[in-house]
């Protein structure tokens, strides 16, 4: 089951939605072992597309590099689909290299309403699992949330809710 803080999901919709029609890619660290996601990392999808996603190879690398410093690694691995269901391609599947992450996939072909699925893939064995959706036990501004290369004044981290 991924158990995933309401602000993290929330940035995580609004970074899908404002990279729509394109597909929204990123990672949400964490302690090592924790399992437990907490700092939302939205990266640029290096390949533009409505249909596919790629982490650009030099941010990848930095962020790893970064999460290997602080103890920290991919808890959740997420992405958007634009036009279909929030399910793993064959494409998503061949390219998941991380067996302890989890993958969370986020649907924006419908304007008014998301489909948030998790699933764990592990040598190309796809089983979706439960998200459980917390709010914050800690200061909710612990949650750390950046986007590597782009300009503070074109990203919107604010989340709604209450």
């Amino acid at each position: 089951m991924l158990s995933i803080d309401r602000s993290i999901v929330e940035a995580i919709v609004a970074h899908a939605r404002r990279d729509h029609p394109d597909e929204a890619c990123g990672v949400v660290a964490g302690p090592v072992g924790s399992d437990t996601p907490t700092r939302h990392i939205p990266m640029v999808n290096a390949a533009r597309s409505m249909t596919f996603y790629e982490f650009d190879s030099m941010e990848q690398l930095r962020l790893w590099r970064e999460m290997d410093d602080r103890d920290e690694e991919p808890v959740v691995i997420y992405h958007s689909h634009t036009a279909t269901e929030a399910y793993p391609s064959r494409t998503d599947i061949s390219f998941a290299g991380e067996p302890g992450a989890h993958y969370l996939l986020v649907s924006t072909r419908d304007p008014e309403t998301e489909e948030i699925r998790s699933f764990r893939i592990v040598d190309g064995v796809v089983t979706e699992e439960p998200v459980r959706v917390v709010d914050a036990t800690v200061d909710p501004d612990a949650v750390q949330s950046y986007m590597f290369g782009q300009s503070p004044t074109t990203v919107d981290y604010e989340c709604s809710g209450s």
